[in-house]
């Protein structure tokens, strides 16, 4: 039952897997992984797809057009799909005071090659989402950025981008991945929020859609929950990074329900239940306590857990007990439209209620939180 197959639609970047363990604080404790290992050791696993940024394909081979021989040779003997790529931008020290954002000229001119460089190659892959994290896009101090400004030029990067992919004829669209800090101090398009509303002002927002992460929002004290579902509203959901996180930490990119557990639950039911038909993909990090085998166990674990919380949604909304709740919560009543057809706000005028009795009413929240609780803890279903 927790087994996953291809058709789960599984993928894992080449950068989870292969994460060094090196931190801030401490020197790497794993060996380069070869990406042509982690190509065969997640498809043993059962994933269906690998997604990379430009200089994860160099982690063991520094000639670029072998390391590409060399991948797309695994991808064929595996049957791997690369459903997404994306560039990095923010390792390299020329990349401290951003890419497209970046007060200097030439480091965003060299930024606009490296993507566009890197979106030839996702096109040739197959790859029909293009992710872009802004990691570096920001600063420490307000004085040291004119955030009009480097709004403007990350328009002007989009654009640019977006008539590129145009011109070429390419089938792939762009999805803006939020985070709030670190590695700046700020980063540009914080939030679910933020993204949509600069989306909103491109010259192409139809290209141009999310790739929420679980650990970014939380760090923002947000709730992801709702922000899959604001994004699914507007129709932006083209991408989604699963891991788990505690609070509003540091980016600790845990497997997939190490987290808050609670919020993974929901959120797999949204997925299931509310419309998204994209890749499920693990954006997370190894433990750096441990080993290289060790490795492959946690990223068959977050595939597991996601397969777990499935079955426990599925569970959940069969039961007859949780069906009474739903009604009682008048949750079923919510998708009554305010205003019926054929009325108007007179119609609404001309109503009247015994406030003090409506408001006496419960919505027996308590209980359906309960339910969801039980299936979830594995008491019930």
């Amino acid at each position: 039952m927790y087994t996953p197959t291809p058709e789960d639609r599984f993928t894992f970047g080449l950068w989870t897997v292969g994460w060094q363990a090196r931190d801030p604080f401490g020197d790497a404790t794993r060996a380069p992984l070869d990406p042509v290992e982690s190509v065969h050791r997640l498809a043993e696993l059962g994933a269906y797809g690998v997604t990379f940024h430009d200089d994860d394909l160099l982690a063991v081979e520094s000639d670029r057009a072998k390391a590409i021989e060399n991948f797309k040779k695994a991808l064929s003997e595996t049957g791997l799909k690369v459903p997404m790529a994306t560039t990095n931008l923010f390792t390299h020290p020329i990349f401290k005071d951003g890419g497209f954002t970046s007060n200097d000229r030439d480091v965003r001119r060299y930024a606009l090659r490296k993507v566009i460089r890197n979106i030839d190659l996702a096109a040739e892959l197959g790859a029909t989402t293009y992710v872009c994290w802004g990691g570096r896009e920001g600063a420490e101090s307000d004085a040291a950025k004119d955030v009009r400004v480097a709004l403007d030029r990350y328009k002007e990067g989009f654009d640019l981008l977006c008539q590129y992919v145009i011109d070429k004829g390419y089938d792939i669209r762009f999805a803006v991945e939020p985070k709030p800090n670190e590695p700046r101090g700020d980063i540009l398009l914080p939030t679910i929020g933020h993204a949509l509303a600069f989306i909103n002002s491109l010259e192409h927002p139809e290209m141009v859609g999310l790739n929420p992460e679980v650990g970014h929002e939380q760090m923002a004290g947000m709730n992801f929950v709702h922000g899959i579902a604001q994004a699914l509203w507007h129709g932006k959901l083209f991408h989604i990074d699963l891991n788990g996180q505690h609070g509003p930490r540091y980016d600790q990119d845990l497997v997939f329900g190490h987290g808050d557990v609670k919020s993974a639950f929901f959120l797999v039911d949204l997925l299931e239940n509310g419309g998204y038909d994209g890749p499920r993909h693990f954006d997370y990090k190894p433990l750096r306590t441990e080993d290289k085998e060790d490795v492959w166990e946690s990223a068959a674990a977050n595939m597991r857990t996601y397969l777990i919380l499935k079955e426990k949604s599925k569970a959940f909304r069969a039961d007859p007990e949780v069906q009474e709740a739903l009604v009682a919560s008048k949750l079923t009543e919510l998708a009554q439209p305010t205003v019926a057809e054929g009325e108007t706000y007179d119609d609404v005028l001309a109503e009247s209620i015994d406030v003090d009795e409506v408001a006496a009413r419960g919505f027996h929240f308590t209980r359906l939180n309960q339910l969801a609780i039980e299936h979830l803890l594995g008491v019930r279903g």
